[in-house]
């Protein structure tokens, strides 16, 4: 599991061939946040570049309806997005307990 500076995890609660996702908090505030890292433990460059747009690209945008992003960290060389925790859970994860 991930461990981060500052950040409390509480559980992963995504996993794809790419990405990992955490829920936690923000140590300082007590911040419910979602942790978005590479699953790679030696990404590539081009990976690394396209987390850091990804970044930009939601820290720019102010709209309602859009998670808000609050850091990107760098985790042993892999960056980890810190974003709004809203209280969603994953569409499989609704799916499978929907099933149940």
């Amino acid at each position: 599991m991930l461990t981060l500076s500052g950040y409390q995890i509480i559980e992963q609660i995504y996993e794809s061939s790419n990405s990992l996702i955490y829920r936690g908090y923000r140590e300082g505030d007590n911040q419910p946040v979602i942790l978005k890292t590479l699953r790679d433990v030696y990404p590539s460059p081009e990976r690394i570049a396209c987390y850091q747009r990804e970044y930009d690209i939601i820290h720019n945008l102010h709209l309602a309806g859009v998670v808000q992003v609050y850091a990107l960290e760098i985790h042993q060389q892999r960056p980890v997005l810190v974003l709004e925790d809203f209280g969603g859970t994953s569409l499989a994860q609704s799916h499978h307990q929907w099933y149940k």
